[in-house]
């Protein structure tokens, strides 16, 4: 027989998510805290946004944390990588 040890992350008695590290459960976790934080912040501006779409743009914020912060802190965002397409046989002109 195994024994697994899982941790769970539960809001408002509510489980929300299941984790095999405590690491990985506290990160979670202290996202969910973020996004807690940043949705009455979102509430009280003059942007007129539904409840629902505030609690997912803090979501999307908290999930996305140290990129915002290197945002506000006036560093450029990085540009994606784009592949480099190599031609194939069939398509290189003869």
């Amino acid at each position: 027989m195994a024994v697994v040890t899982k941790f769970v992350v539960v809001r408002e008695g509510v489980e929300k998510m299941t984790f095999t590290s405590k690491k990985e459960a506290d990160a979670y976790d202290k996202m969910l805290d973020i996004a807690d934080n940043l949705t009455p912040f979102l509430t009280e501006s003059d942007l007129e946004l539904d409840d629902g779409t505030c609690e997912k743009i803090s979501f999307f914020l908290a999930q996305n944390k140290e990129k915002l912060l290197s945002l506000l802190k006036g560093m450029a965002p990085q540009k994606p990588t784009k592949a480099i397409k190599t031609p194939k046989k069939s398509e290189t002109k003869k």
